[in-house]
């Protein structure tokens, strides 16, 4: 064996043409990596991208007759949400609080805190509405009173629905029963 033989040098990483375990580890850590930004990044891009897709429009729900709130009172009232399915179960069932004002006015508030959505009650003694996860108090009126909550309560739009679709008579003076 000559000398020049025995000096040969060294294979570059381009020229070798087997495969180590540090290039299969490698492969496999770029691999964990690769599933690993996809499970975090569609997400985070669906969240994004969420305010391009339409909104899915308010169904209409009746809350029962105007005669069931009596003037100056607040009420806790649950309604089956109109998108539940079977397998929702209990949590198809949410709920509101129905304060009525004078006349057919009324004021609907969401029955969640707007600081973290924990539920709200209602004191008719201190006519406030309070939060027992951190505090959170707000007026009659759904706007902030004290607490950490950032804003009023969410308030609902409403109105007052008629049976409709027959034509009042005599005969028949409240439409169809």
């Amino acid at each position: 064996m000559s000398s020049d033989e025995s000096h040969q040098a060294p294979l570059s990483p381009e020229a070798k043409n087997y495969s180590t375990r540090r290039d299969f580890l490698l492969k496999i850590g770029v691999g964990i990596n690769a599933i690993a930004t996809l499970m975090i990044g569609i997400p985070i891009i669906g969240f994004v991208c969420s305010t391009l897709i339409k909104k899915t429009s308010r169904k209409w729900v009746s809350l029962g007759p105007v005669t069931k709130f009596t003037e100056g009172s607040t009420r806790l009232v649950a309604y089956q949400t109109p998108y539940g399915r079977s397998a929702d179960g209990p949590t198809k069932t949410l709920t509101c609080w129905v304060r009525r004002m004078p006349g057919d006015k009324f004021r609907i508030f969401a029955a969640n805190c707007t600081h973290l959505g924990c539920p709200v009650r209602w004191f008719e003694e201190s006519q406030l509405f309070l939060c027992p996860c951190h505090g959170g108090a707000f007026y009659a009126d759904g706007e902030h009173a004290a607490g950490p909550p950032p804003r009023a309560l969410y308030e609902y739009e409403y109105k007052v629905m008629i049976r409709g679709g027959v034509l009042p008579n005599l005969a028949n003076p409240g439409g169809p029963v």
